[in-house]
């Protein structure tokens, strides 16, 4: 949606344009009503003239009446250009969106983006890692319903935390960098704690992505053959049969020739 500024504006030239249009078809009606009345007298068409002419003056009177009542409000202050760029942004985002594929787009940009902005640092493998288990488990979650499902939510609510964690080890780690010499010591004792916090995480829920497509394996595996197995079984004995029973139909149907001396 386009800013205060711009809206106030952008009436504003309506308002003129809408005032230009009725002046002129006002100056034309009147001009005529002026030069045909003489000529034919005054009737209804000159009636009819007369009142088409007056109605244009009045319109476009209160037209420029809301141009300059309007224009005598001051306009509203120009946006900062950073707001102006975030509210491009989300008009872009929000279009984006609309479309039938668009939240996955964005959702891989927002995933390459973060990865590059780890990249670099301890914890950048870490979120390849979890970005690999989500993935795989997204492809799995429209089938695990039922019991699984609390794991499900669990699974989400364990990704945005990991991937919180993940930044705050990367902005320690770039802090470590800087850090004079006699502070480094506890900012990598806090660094190490956390990385080890992330990879015990990533780990933990590899595990339950494992854990997750043991179960879709075991909830689709039958105690017997599969339905699709068996039908598919009974209908090719049945084309063996009727292959079978048409070429007995052939042999009996051909005449037994004479042997050839």
């Amino acid at each position: 949606m386009a800013d205060e500024r711009t809206r106030y504006f952008r009436r504003l030239g309506r308002l003129r344009r809408s005032a230009r249009r009725w002046s002129v078809l006002a100056g034309g009606l009147g001009g005529a009503a002026v030069v045909l009345t003489p000529y034919a007298g005054l009737g209804l068409p000159d009636a009819a003239w007369a009142g088409a002419a007056g109605s244009a003056v009045a319109l476009a009177a209160w037209r420029w009446i809301d141009v300059r009542a309007l224009a005598a409000q001051p306009a509203p202050p120009a946006l900062d250009p950073a707001e102006a760029a975030a509210r491009s942004r989300a008009r872009l985002v929000a279009a984006v969106e609309r479309l039938p594929v668009g939240a996955g787009v964005l959702a891989e940009v927002r995933r390459v983006r973060s990865r590059i902005a780890l990249r670099g640092t301890g914890a950048g493998e870490q979120w390849v890692r979890l970005d690999r288990a989500a993935l795989t488990l997204a492809g799995m979650a429209p089938r695990l319903t039922g019991l699984a499902e609390p794991a499900v939510l669990e699974a989400a609510a364990a990704d945005r935390s990991l991937r919180d964690l993940a930044t705050r080890v990367a902005s320690v780690e770039r802090a470590l960098r800087l850090a004079p010499a006699d502070a480094r010591p506890p900012l990598a004792e806090a660094h190490a704690a956390l990385t080890a916090q992330l990879e015990a995480g990533v780990a933990a829920y590899e595990r339950l992505v494992v854990a997750a497509a043991g179960y879709l394996a075991e909830d689709a595996r039958p105690e017997s053959a599969h339905p699709a197995a068996d039908r598919l079984t009974e209908a090719t004995d049945l084309l063996h049969g009727v292959a079978g029973a048409l070429a007995e139909l052939r042999a009996v149907g051909t005449p037994l020739r004479a042997p050839t001396r």
